[in-house]
């Protein structure tokens, strides 16, 4: 947000100011500065790990700013996931597990969609998949079974959803709403409707 460390500090001391004046201060340990050029840290926010990060695509000699699920998010994810095909679930059938995670998958997904999320739904749909896989083990018991593990196509074809392939920035996510905001949306990696997005000051 500022183009130098002393600037940064500067707008910080600004804001403790501010916040003084109304009784009320910032967290100690949330609040620090980051330098996020040529992406040497990164922060978390919202869920978002964000960092800038060199593009092969683009332009490999510049940064741009870049976010996906944090590690907090995802871990919360995968332990939902494990506590729907526990062994607790053994009774239910495979399309009763999917209806389960379905939902659960797809409101995760509608909020880390507008990022830089592929790499990380593509590790989260090979998981999903492994966990029924080890979910339909249990279920079989001590019997011997002729049935093969299910795949992951058959998996979908029962309306398993899938994260990898739901990325989209935020102009193809968000549709324009002129009548109430005259300001253009654009395709840049900021948090939806956030500030930063559009270059306004907040």
């Amino acid at each position: 947000m500022c183009r130098t460390e002393s600037a940064a500090r500067e707008a910080l001391r600004r804001i403790e100011w501010v916040m003084n004046r109304l009784g009320l201060r910032l967290h100690p340990a949330k609040t620090r500065l980051v330098d996020l050029r040529r992406g040497k840290e990164s922060l978390v926010f919202l869920g978002c790990t964000i960092r800038k990060k060199r593009s092969i695509q683009r332009n490999p000699r510049q940064y741009y700013m870049q976010r996906w699920p944090s590690p907090k998010a995802t871990k919360k994810l995968r332990e939902r996931v494990r506590e729907i095909t526990s062994k607790r679930q053994s009774g239910k059938e495979v399309k009763q597990i999917i209806a389960e995670l379905t939902p659960v998958l797809r409101g995760w997904g509608n909020y880390f969609r507008t990022g830089n999320a592929d790499r990380e739904f593509n590790k989260m749909d090979g998981f999903v998949v492994r966990s029924l896989r080890r979910w339909q083990r249990r279920r079989g018991g001590q019997r011997t079974t002729r049935r093969p593990l299910f795949t992951g196509d058959q998996l979908y074809g029962m309306a398993l959803h899938r994260l990898l392939g739901t990325v989209q920035y935020p102009a193809q996510a968000t549709p324009r709403r002129s009548s109430l905001s005259r300001v253009p949306e654009n395709g840049t990696h900021g948090l939806k409707g956030d500030a930063t997005e559009t270059g306004q000051p907040c």
